[in-house]
Protein backbone atom coordinates (compact mmCIF):
# COMPACT_ATOMS: atom_id res chain seq x y z
CA UNK A 1 0.00 0.00 0.00
CA UNK A 2 3.21 2.70 1.07
CA UNK A 3 4.49 1.48 -2.40
CA UNK A 4 1.32 2.57 -4.32
CA UNK A 5 1.07 5.52 -2.82
CA UNK A 6 4.67 6.74 -3.10
CA UNK A 7 4.78 5.46 -6.86
CA UNK A 8 1.46 7.44 -7.12
CA UNK A 9 2.95 10.63 -5.67
CA UNK A 10 6.03 10.42 -7.94
CA UNK A 11 4.13 9.95 -11.04
CA UNK A 12 2.25 12.92 -9.81
CA UNK A 13 5.15 14.99 -9.60
CA UNK A 14 6.90 13.90 -12.52
CA UNK A 15 3.66 14.46 -14.99
CA UNK A 16 3.72 18.00 -13.32
CA UNK A 17 7.38 18.91 -13.92
CA UNK A 18 6.62 17.71 -17.25
CA UNK A 19 3.82 19.61 -18.26
CA UNK A 20 5.60 22.99 -16.35
CA UNK A 21 8.64 22.21 -19.14
CA UNK A 22 5.65 21.61 -21.91
CA UNK A 23 4.57 24.94 -21.31
CA UNK A 24 7.54 27.04 -22.04
CA UNK A 25 9.14 27.46 -25.58
CA UNK A 26 12.79 28.05 -25.73
CA UNK A 27 15.08 28.96 -28.34
CA UNK A 28 18.99 29.45 -27.64
CA UNK A 29 20.63 32.53 -28.96
CA UNK A 30 23.86 33.29 -30.82
CA UNK A 31 24.06 36.62 -29.06
CA UNK A 32 24.89 38.25 -25.23
CA UNK A 33 21.66 38.62 -23.67
CA UNK A 34 21.50 42.17 -23.93
CA UNK A 35 21.68 42.24 -28.10
CA UNK A 36 19.04 39.78 -28.13
CA UNK A 37 17.11 41.70 -26.50
CA UNK A 38 17.51 44.39 -28.28
CA UNK A 39 17.01 42.70 -31.40
CA UNK A 40 13.60 41.34 -30.14
CA UNK A 41 12.36 44.97 -29.25
CA UNK A 42 13.50 46.11 -32.72
CA UNK A 43 11.55 43.49 -34.25
CA UNK A 44 8.70 43.60 -32.23
CA UNK A 45 8.05 47.39 -32.62
CA UNK A 46 9.04 46.95 -36.75
CA UNK A 47 6.17 44.49 -36.70
CA UNK A 48 3.53 47.10 -34.84
CA UNK A 49 3.60 45.76 -31.36
CA UNK A 50 3.81 47.58 -28.54
CA UNK A 51 6.74 47.04 -26.08
CA UNK A 52 5.06 48.02 -22.84
CA UNK A 53 8.71 47.39 -20.75
CA UNK A 54 11.76 45.93 -20.33
CA UNK A 55 13.18 44.44 -17.18
CA UNK A 56 16.58 44.18 -16.47
CA UNK A 57 16.69 41.77 -13.43
CA UNK A 58 20.12 41.53 -13.12
CA UNK A 59 20.52 46.08 -12.69
CA UNK A 60 17.85 45.11 -10.25
CA UNK A 61 19.68 42.36 -8.00
CA UNK A 62 22.88 45.06 -8.59
CA UNK A 63 20.37 47.58 -6.65
CA UNK A 64 20.23 45.32 -3.43
CA UNK A 65 24.07 44.31 -3.89
CA UNK A 66 23.22 40.50 -5.44
CA UNK A 67 24.65 38.92 -7.84
CA UNK A 68 22.66 37.78 -11.29
CA UNK A 69 23.29 36.49 -14.38
CA UNK A 70 22.21 38.73 -17.18
CA UNK A 71 18.60 38.59 -16.94
CA UNK A 72 15.50 40.21 -18.79
CA UNK A 73 11.92 40.71 -19.21
CA UNK A 74 10.01 42.70 -22.20
CA UNK A 75 6.06 42.94 -21.83
CA UNK A 76 4.85 43.25 -25.27
CA UNK A 77 1.60 42.45 -27.25
CA UNK A 78 -1.05 44.29 -29.32
CA UNK A 79 -4.77 44.54 -27.98
CA UNK A 80 -6.01 43.26 -31.91
CA UNK A 81 -4.89 39.97 -30.59
CA UNK A 82 -5.29 39.89 -26.75
CA UNK A 83 -8.96 40.62 -26.74
CA UNK A 84 -9.96 38.05 -28.96
CA UNK A 85 -8.12 35.60 -26.29
CA UNK A 86 -9.67 37.41 -23.32
CA UNK A 87 -13.23 37.06 -25.18
CA UNK A 88 -12.74 33.23 -25.09
CA UNK A 89 -11.11 33.40 -21.43
CA UNK A 90 -10.96 36.17 -19.51
CA UNK A 91 -8.80 35.08 -17.44
CA UNK A 92 -6.08 34.63 -19.86
CA UNK A 93 -5.67 38.09 -19.18
CA UNK A 94 -3.53 36.94 -16.20
CA UNK A 95 -0.65 35.84 -19.11
CA UNK A 96 -1.10 38.79 -21.12
CA UNK A 97 0.71 41.27 -22.56
CA UNK A 98 2.81 38.55 -23.57
CA UNK A 99 6.56 38.26 -22.36
CA UNK A 100 9.81 37.13 -22.88
CA UNK A 101 12.46 36.41 -21.01
CA UNK A 102 15.84 36.70 -22.02
CA UNK A 103 19.01 35.13 -20.34
CA UNK A 104 22.26 33.81 -19.85
CA UNK A 105 22.40 30.54 -18.04
CA UNK A 106 25.25 28.49 -16.07
CA UNK A 107 27.00 28.11 -19.07
CA UNK A 108 26.92 31.20 -20.32
CA UNK A 109 24.57 30.48 -22.85
CA UNK A 110 21.68 33.01 -24.16
CA UNK A 111 18.15 31.57 -24.71
CA UNK A 112 15.18 33.44 -25.04
CA UNK A 113 11.74 31.63 -23.38
CA UNK A 114 8.17 32.24 -23.54
CA UNK A 115 5.03 30.66 -22.76
CA UNK A 116 3.46 28.12 -25.04
CA UNK A 117 0.16 29.61 -26.21
CA UNK A 118 -0.77 26.40 -26.26
CA UNK A 119 -0.27 25.60 -22.41
CA UNK A 120 -2.04 28.96 -22.23
CA UNK A 121 -5.32 27.27 -24.22
CA UNK A 122 -5.00 24.43 -21.39
CA UNK A 123 -4.56 26.62 -18.60
CA UNK A 124 -7.52 28.98 -19.22
CA UNK A 125 -9.69 26.25 -20.81
CA UNK A 126 -10.03 28.13 -23.62
CA UNK A 127 -12.33 27.39 -26.58
CA UNK A 128 -12.88 28.47 -29.92
CA UNK A 129 -9.70 30.39 -29.92
CA UNK A 130 -7.32 28.05 -32.34
CA UNK A 131 -7.06 30.31 -34.74
CA UNK A 132 -5.70 33.07 -32.84
CA UNK A 133 -3.54 31.10 -31.00
CA UNK A 134 -1.71 29.50 -33.75
CA UNK A 135 -1.46 33.07 -35.02
CA UNK A 136 0.13 34.00 -31.56
CA UNK A 137 2.04 30.77 -31.74
CA UNK A 138 3.68 31.77 -35.42
CA UNK A 139 4.36 35.26 -34.02
CA UNK A 140 6.03 34.27 -31.21
CA UNK A 141 8.12 31.94 -33.11
CA UNK A 142 9.39 34.23 -35.80
CA UNK A 143 9.50 36.58 -33.19
CA UNK A 144 12.30 35.06 -31.00
CA UNK A 145 13.88 33.02 -33.76
CA UNK A 146 14.37 36.21 -35.50
CA UNK A 147 15.98 37.38 -32.70
CA UNK A 148 18.49 34.86 -32.02
CA UNK A 149 20.02 34.94 -35.14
Amino acid sequence: MVRTITLGCLVAVTSFNALAEQGVTKVTSTHAVKETADKFVAIAQEKGLNVFARINHQENAAKVDMTLRPTEVIIFGNPKVGTPLMLCAQEVAIDLPQKVLVYEDVEGKTWLAYNDPMYLKQRHNMQGCDEVLNKVSGVLGNLTNAAAK
